[in-house]
């Protein structure tokens, strides 16, 4: 039997992410959760958030933050070898939408499909096609993070409803000549599921559904804060170790955008000195789950915060509870 061979390394060749049109700001959400705008800022860094309209859907915005990445990696679509998309909100189980995805892309029928990992589901994704480069499963892989969390919400849910929101973003990872994506940490902690949950299952919902409101996101929101800030900070490191790396040698630091105050938390906690450029994506874009690394780490090379062959960690934590991180070479 023979053995496949690839790449020895792999790379982030080009990023891209969609941003629905329709902005929602605090204002608009205060009164159902009998709250103000000052105090979502002050819980969770929010300012304002995308929720999309119904064309907007998860295929829609996965094919247009995919075509983008296409075009920044310099790919022609007939490339992709393998799509992998990350989400937790396309409510049809079969099929997966990385499917449909290739078929509107007009890719040359590649492997597709979804993984469902949460907020940490694009880290998982970049992790399994860097391994299908190096193992020669794939030349090159379209990895799409992407969420419609308004559909997902409680609008009364005081704990959540100001919090999650939507948008995709996508990767396109290829060979490379050099190291440009460490090895994964990664991991669960299933004992703590239900820290962030659906309420209910849709078998048990569509039996005897709650009228028109569909399942909900709910979360408790303390263990979750004081699990992320501090234990993910050691997670953070194990990556930078594994990839070789000092917290001083890197330039960028992108984690899930779950709440400004676990990003600086975990900053604070992994000692990062201040030329380190971090993602905070949130305060105008919520939590987008699986969307939110690629277009937080989108936003930054647009902004010109991150160039391209500076180092990032990007790091990702979600319900399961499950985390990936790993260190990246910005394309």
């Amino acid at each position: 039997m023979r053995a496949s061979a690839g790449s020895p390394y792999a790379a982030i060749l080009g990023v891209g992410s969609y941003r629905p049109s329709r902005v929602v700001p605090n204002s608009e959400l205060v009164d159902a959760i009998d709250s103000s705008d000052e105090w979502i800022r002050t819980r969770s860094g929010i300012i304002e958030r995308r929720w999309a309209t119904p064309e907007e859907t998860v295929q829609a915005m996965s094919v247009a933050a995919s075509r983008k990445a296409l075009e920044h990696a310099g790919i022609d679509v007939k490339q992709i070898d393998c799509i992998i998309v990350a989400t937790v909100s396309h409510f049809s189980q079969t099929p997966a939408v990385a499917a449909l995805i290739a078929d509107e892309l007009g890719t040359d029928h590649p492997a597709a499909f979804d993984i469902s990992a949460a907020c940490a589901g694009f880290c998982h994704g970049i992790a399994m096609a860097s391994d299908m480069i190096r193992a020669g499963s794939a030349g090159h892989v379209l990895v799409i993070g992407v969420e419609r969390l308004s559909d997902l919400l409680n609008a009364n849910d005081r704990g959540t409803a100001f919090i999650f929101a939507d948008g995709a973003g996508a990767a396109v990872v290829g060979p490379s000549e050099e190291p440009a994506i460490g090895p994964v940490v990664w991991g669960s902690a299933g004992e703590q599921a239900h820290l962030i949950r659906q309420n209910v299952d849709w078998l048990t919902w569509g039996t005897a559904g709650d009228g028109d409101r569909t399942p909900w996101l709910a979360m408790e929101g303390n263990p979750v804060f004081r699990w992320a800030s501090f234990a993910m900070a050691k997670v953070a490191h194990e990556a930078l170790d594994r990839a070789g790396i000092t917290a001083d040698e890197l330039d960028c630091f992108v984690p899930h955008q779950a709440n400004m105050r676990i990003i600086d938390a975990m900053a604070r906690a992994m000692k990062l000195p201040e030329s380190v450029k971090i993602a905070r994506d949130i305060a105008h874009a919520g939590n987008t789950s699986a969307a939110s690394i690629p277009l937080a780490l989108d936003k930054m090379i647009a902004d010109g915060e991150a160039k391209s062959g500076d180092t990032a960690l990007l790091i990702a934590f979600g319900a399961g509870l499950v985390y990936a991180a790993q260190v990246v070479r910005v394309p």
